[in-house]
């Protein structure tokens, strides 16, 4: 892997006239997060993903509430789209690496909002070359970003106006495989004041460490690259994060101590098709919806998929923060969490 975080990451999704030649997997996917600066609910996940060689193009939104998740997931053929739309939501790149405008009009979920994302730290990202045990290589590029929020947001026909929420996105382009002999995933977004701390972690059944990439970013326009981290984490039996300490170290000797409150609940990923849907050819004008009660009915294990975003606070040594703590741990009765940090 290489990290080429001071070049500007090609922010645009491919065009359909230049999906020729690709591999079959092929993927251009982007995801953000947005919720309050002080981690209370809402907590809103949106996401969209072009699969050219399938000619689809599938996207999903998520609304966790205190009681409940909604879920809507819509699809469509890529050909038959206009571009920077699918089903209610559209985007648009209004500055490559700088600013997105979202939109979500009506949908079963009862939220809709009209968003201005905007960069408040740069950019990290990277090229992620991995051969999985199935002999399949993953190959591809990913970035992660921390940004402000701000417009409106309607939830059951209640509206309210947003001013520099928090928003972490994510993108990736390319070919990604990574299944079979997987233990622990986190994807980490800690906002603070004045940085982001974002890294990717992926760890064996017997705790070997897969990949590992990110970065602090830093509002001063800062990037120190992760180069280890350690984990103790408390898993229930469900293997819901519960609470537990990340320490993250980075290339200029920082060491971070960040401490995790997880309780919140919701952020299930099944509900925006992670359980192998992305790329299926659903036809036109496809959508879906559902919803989840969290009063424990709904588990990662009920779920085809582990995948969690917890909206979570985040407290570095008396430092308060807020964001999006992404995990997974397998299902197979042959693991059990491994914690790293003693």
């Amino acid at each position: 892997m290489s990290n080429r975080s001071w070049e500007k990451f090609h922010d645009e999704l491919i065009r359909r006239e230049e999906a020729t030649g690709l591999p079959e997997r092929f993927f251009d996917r982007f995801v953000f997060n947005v919720h309050p600066t002080d981690a209370t609910a809402p907590s809103i996940l949106v996401g969209l993903g072009l699969h050219p060689v399938q000619d689809t193009v599938d996207g999903f939104a998520i609304l966790t509430t205190r009681t409940e998740q909604r879920n809507v997931r819509f699809a469509t053929e890529l050909s038959a789209t206009d571009p920077g739309t699918c089903g209610p939501f559209a985007y648009q790149v209004v500055e490559p690496n700088q600013s997105w405008h979202l939109s979500l009009t009506d949908n079963p979920t009862g939220l809709a909002f009209d968003l201005r994302w905007e960069a408040r730290t740069p950019a990290w990202w990277g090229d992620i070359d991995v051969t999985n045990n199935s002999g399949e290589l993953t190959s591809f590029s990913h970035l992660f970003q921390s940004g402000f929020v701000r417009g409106s947001i309607s939830i059951d026909g209640a509206e309210q106006q947003v001013e520099r929420w928090y928003s972490q996105r994510d993108r990736s382009r390319g070919v990604r495989t990574m299944a079979g002999g997987q233990g622990l995933h986190i994807w980490y977004q800690a906002q603070f004041d004045d940085r982001s701390i974002g890294f990717l972690l992926v760890e064996t059944r017997d705790g070997g460490r897969i990949l590992l990439e990110g970065a602090v970013m830093h509002t001063d326009g800062t990037l120190d690259e992760v180069v280890d981290v350690r984990h103790d984490l408390v898993f229930d039996d469900q293997l819901d994060l519960k609470a537990g300490r990340v320490q993250v170290t980075t290339a200029s000797g920082a060491v971070y101590p960040v401490d995790t409150d997880a309780s919140a609940g919701g952020g299930y990923m099944a509900g925006g098709g992670y359980g192998g849907h992305h790329g299926k050819a659903f036809g036109r004008d496809h959508l879906e919806s559902d919803v989840y009660p969290l009063d424990g009915s709904v588990t990662q294990r009920t779920l085809d998929s582990s995948l969690t975003d917890r909206l979570c606070s985040f407290d570095w040594q008396g430092r308060p923060g807020s964001g999006i703590f992404e995990f997974a741990l397998t299902r197979s009765p042959s693991y059990a969490y491994r914690p790293t940090l003693t």
